[in-house]
């Protein structure tokens, strides 16, 4: 732990409490900035008709485009990759990009080795497609499209606002392209559905995770990408050792690790991966393990509040309540959350 006092600093005080509280305006503006631009690429692609799609992106916008793989996949049928951005901006291979669409997600648009590889796909035919924050950007001006994130100035070096505001641009992409209404519609209620997830208590969770040293954050789904996400704000604003697993592959070996004293967070989406999810949450809490549980409710586990939504929806919930949790953790353990060690704001890799 940190050597600063629990009491130093107010929760509401800081940046990231301040910036996380103005998700639901960004995504509010980003809808109705982008939805002639997000109606137009999705006609657009529905013509290209893509063999795939290649996500790019680093940190917090890697796990908004784990979200946009399971989320395209399971609306569109195209299959959908991660991109390993060393192999243009290091190796220098040309791949083959005809008729693929890359997506590149980012807050600054900056990262020399993302720029390079979005570059890179553009010369090797893809369309390219920028989901970014700072309009204006290197990767926005090597873009065939670029989609304002909108989140506005994000001055606390862990991201909030931006990181939900990819995910709603992700659901507008997808709804636009797809031509789903409901998801679209959704959408639309989405903002006041993240003010109400922001006003929710999850205090239960502080001591749980206040007094742990390791944790598992778990997802499926859709749901997969909000608990890499969470795992990673624990690291940085907690100094608390969190690792992402989908409530599958956690059974594969991972589960032996989890015992007394080592506590597991887990997120729940209403669709086809939730059954799992609860049986994992069961099964854990049978054997002395410390469980908390948000998007369902197990008896044994302690059930953190949620905002029912549309499936794709409810991840974006879940991490906007995530955010206060993680930003009174951090105080709790004696840590500014504001000011992780060894980190800034851009990461600039080659």
């Amino acid at each position: 732990m940190s050597d600063l006092s629990a009491n130093a600093i107010d929760p509401g005080s800081t940046q990231l409490f301040q910036e996380a509280a103005q998700a639901s305006d960004a995504v509010r503006l980003q809808f109705e900035r982008t939805h002639s631009a997000a109606l137009a690429l999705g006609s657009a692609l529905r013509t290209l008709k893509p063999r795939a799609v290649v996500t790019c992106a680093r940190g917090s916008s890697d796990h908004a485009a784990t979200f946009a793989k399971y989320l395209i996949e399971t609306r569109t049928g195209v299959l959908t990759a991660s991109a390993a951005p060393s192999v243009s901006s290091v190796y220098g291979a040309r791949q083959d990009m005809r008729d693929v669409l890359f997506l590149a997600i980012s807050q600054s648009g900056r990262s020399p080795d993302l720029v390079s590889a979005t570059a890179a796909a553009k010369q090797a035919g893809a369309l390219v497609v920028s989901l970014v924050n700072a309009e204006g950007s290197p990767l926005a001006e090597v873009s065939d499209y670029a989609l304002p994130l909108c989140a506005g100035p994000e001055t606390s070096v862990a991201a909030t606002k931006s990181y939900i505001a990819s995910l709603a641009a992700i659901v507008h992409l997808v709804a636009a392209w797809a031509q789903d209404d409901l998801l679209m519609d959704s959408l639309a209620v989405a903002p006041e559905q993240l003010r109400r997830s922001w006003d929710l208590d999850w205090s239960a969770a502080v001591p749980k995770l206040s007094a742990a040293s390791s944790l598992f954050v778990v997802g499926r789904g859709v749901g997969l990408g909000i608990a890499q996400e969470a795992a990673l704000k624990l690291k940085e604003t907690s100094g608390l050792h969190a690792e992402a697993f989908s409530s599958a592959e956690v059974r594969h070996g991972p589960q032996a690790l989890l015992k007394e004293n080592f506590p597991a967070l887990l997120f729940s989406q209403n669709d086809e991966a939730k059954e799992g999810v609860e049986t994992l949450a069961s099964d854990l809490a049978a054997r002395g393990v410390d469980v908390m549980l948000a998007g369902a409710s197990v008896e044994g586990v302690t059930v953190l509040p949620s905002v029912a939504a549309h499936p794709a929806i409810q991840p974006m919930l879940l991490v906007q309540s995530f955010y206060k949790l993680a930003n009174a953790v951090a105080i709790a353990r004696g840590f500014d959350p504001d000011r992780p060690p060894h980190l800034r704001k851009v990461t600039e890799t080659l």
